[in-house]
Formats: C-alpha cells, structure tokens, sequence
C-alpha cells in the first residue's frame, strides 16, 4: 500500500473546533470526516462508558477498531450533572461547531439544546442529526436505516423482479444521506459564520438526505426513462450489461457496459459468436441476453474474465472483498486504503493538492480532561481565566 504524504499540512479544516455528543452511525462518521480535513474534533462521552472500556470495547469494538472514531479526542462528562452540562457549555463556547444526533427535544432537557448553546456562543454553527428531522408527524419516531431508506423511496427501487428490496448495508441512509450531509452542510454553515459573525441551526435528516441523492433518478423518471417497477431499468439491473454475473469459480463480475461502444467491447471480448444475439437496445430480448451473457462469463474464472478485460473500455470489474479491494494494484497505488493497526482504514475524501487530509490513524483510547480542554481554547482564543 502507497504511503500516506500530507505534504506537511494540517488539512484545510485545520483550526475549526467541533464539539460532538458521543452517538452512533451518522454522528461519529461526520465527525471523522471533519477530522480527517483537519478539523480539532472532541467527543463528548459519557462516563458511563468507562465500563466498556473496562472490558476493551466500545459499541461491540475494541476503540482502536472504531475507525470513524480517529483523528477525534474524547472528554467524558456526565450529561445529567449540571456541573458537567456547565462544563460543555464552557468548551462550546470556543467552537465554531456543536453537533448532536439526539431525538428532537432531548438535547434541551439536558440543557445542550441550540439556545444554549448559542447564548455560550452565538457564532457557533449547531447541527441536529437525525432520522426523520425536527419537524413533522415522525420527528420523535423511532428508525433505522432501513426506516429512513424505505420512507424516502430509494429502497423500493433496490430490488429485483419478483423479489423483496434488499437494504444497501446502512451506508445509504446513515452515512450517504446523514452524515456526509451533515458534514457539507457544517462546511457551509462555518463559512457563512466566518462572513457574518452569526452561527446556525442545521436539521440534518437522514430521510432529506436520501431524498436527494435521488435526484436524478426523478428527472428520469419525469422523462419516462425510469420505471417505478424494479429491476426493470437501465440502472438497476434490468439491463443485461447492467449487472453482475457468476464466473466459473462462484466469483463475480460487475458489468457496466451501456454506452453502445463500451457494449462492443464487451462482446467483442467474450470469445463466442455473437453474430445472432438481439440489439443491445432490444427491450424485449433482454431476458435471452441475459442468458447468453451468463452462459458466456460462466465458461471462466472471475481472475480469467479479469485479466480479457483489464484495461478496456467494457467496463468489467471483478466484485472484490475489501480484503482484495486493498490490495487491488490501482488501490494500492492510490493508497485508497491504509491497515493502521492491524485494521483497514480508507483514505480521506476528497483530495486536495494543497491541504490534504490527515493519514489515518489509530483511533485513541486516551481522555482528555475537559477542564484542561477548554483552558486551551480559552487561551487560543486569548481568553484570559476567568476570576
């Protein structure tokens, strides 16, 4: 794997401060994306953890396994001691970001909702993370991804014919449309702070978020170039150079031949006559194509069918564990992941020329102390003590 070069910069978020509630899925994520730009992140757990760390875990990990914890510091404080809830208001009043994934309301009952926050801070952008958002007939309900995924749409459409959807792990609605969202809309929200001297409140939902990166899929849809029934679709394995294909071996193809020279390619590579196989743009045929694609990439192995097609424009990719996707030459060579630890790491995303992001590394198990924390930000600040 391609060594880490930061070019010995400190990232471009470098000198934002983000202050975060300990939570799970999309809250630390967004966290860690900040961080890995450079951003001094500080999660806010509760001592109650200290009995997990005790056993060496956290959330089922060990917290150098927590990998979307990296590059953050943590603080404990028990959020239902008004010293400690005082204690956070103090490090929030130096942050340019508080950020909490609670259901509506809990954050106030706890006395860490947005008004008190920005009274500590009023240039401080507050972010809310959740499901369904601040507002509506679901705000306190209840989710999951899955809940989030199917509500907004997009699950129905991740199916095939005759069979059940089949939920995209939880990377579309937890960190797809919550915390990668969440993190641009902090970026934005801090750079409009920086011009007026005013912060904001973010509703982040994960369900918006989803929403949206269907975008394109309506204007399709609009078009009448999108169906509603799925698996029936150019896109989502309807087509027949669409879709994934078992090789000899049990292993898998991706195929994702659909302009008409990259489907030339394709055919042209699989070494039988295709002389009397239907139009690729023959709807009705595309059950026989399919069939004759299958019987073809079945005649070798997913490392045969890799090597007729490395290189080419008949966009074939064999389906990698992530085992093999670290190791893959291009990935290697890109360092897109980095084994810290004896754990994968991806790389941080985007990256920039100038100001890339950090390298990856061991998530701490090390806490700071609040008190010396917030002494620090007072001071960068020039803070003087207070009497």
């Amino acid at each position: 794997m391609a060594e880490w070069n930061d070019g010995g910069a400190a990232g471009p978020l470098a000198g934002v401060r983000v202050v975060v509630l300990a939570g799970m899925g999309p809250v630390p994520f967004a966290g860690m994306l900040l961080a890995d730009m450079g951003a001094h992140v500080v999660r806010v757990a509760r001592p109650a953890r200290r009995a997990a760390r005790a056993l060496g875990q956290t959330d089922g990990l060990r917290e150098d396994q927590d990998v979307v914890n990296r590059g953050v510091a943590t603080v404990e404080a028990d959020l239902k001691d008004p010293a400690d809830v005082a204690a956070v208001l103090g490090l929030a009043a130096h942050a340019d970001v508080f950020m909490e994934g609670y259901r509506p309301g809990v954050a106030e009952r706890l006395g860490l909702g947005p008004d008190a926050v920005r009274a500590a801070n009023p240039a401080a952008v507050y972010a809310r993370l959740t499901g369904y958002g601040q507002s509506g007939p679901l705000a306190r309900a209840a989710g999951h991804d899955i809940n989030y995924v199917a509500q907004s749409g997009a699950l129905h459409a991740l199916a095939r014919p005759g069979e059940p959807p089949r939920p995209p792990i939880n990377l579309l609605g937890d960190y797809a449309g919550g915390g990668a969202f969440a993190a641009f809309g902090i970026v934005c929200a801090v750079l409009e702070a920086r011009s007026s001297g005013h912060g904001q409140v973010l509703d982040v939902a994960m369900m918006d978020g989803v929403a949206l990166l269907t975008a394109r899929l309506h204007g399709l849809r609009a078009a009448g170039l999108f169906r509603d029934e799925p698996g029936t679709n150019w896109i989502d394995s309807g087509a027949p150079f669409y879709d994934t294909y078992a090789c000899a071996d049990g292993r898998h193809l991706a195929v994702g031949a659909l302009e008409p020279d990259f489907y030339r390619e394709f055919v042209a590579r699989l070494g039988v006559d295709t002389a009397d196989w239907p139009a690729q743009d023959d709807t009705a045929a595309w059950p026989r194509l399919r069939a004759l694609i299958a019987a073809a990439l079945a005649t070798r192995t997913q490392a045969e069918w890799t090597e007729v097609y490395e290189g080419t424009d008949a966009c074939v990719t064999p389906v990698l564990t992530f085992e093999e996707a670290a190791a893959h030459p291009h990935n290697a060579e890109r360092g897109l992941y980095h084994r810290v630890g004896g754990v994968l790491h991806p790389a941080p995303a985007p990256r920039l020329s100038r100001t890339p992001g950090r390298p990856p590394a061991v998530p701490t198990t090390d806490r700071a102390d609040l008190a010396t924390l917030t002494k620090s930000w007072r001071a960068a600040d020039g803070v003087g003590s207070p009497a």
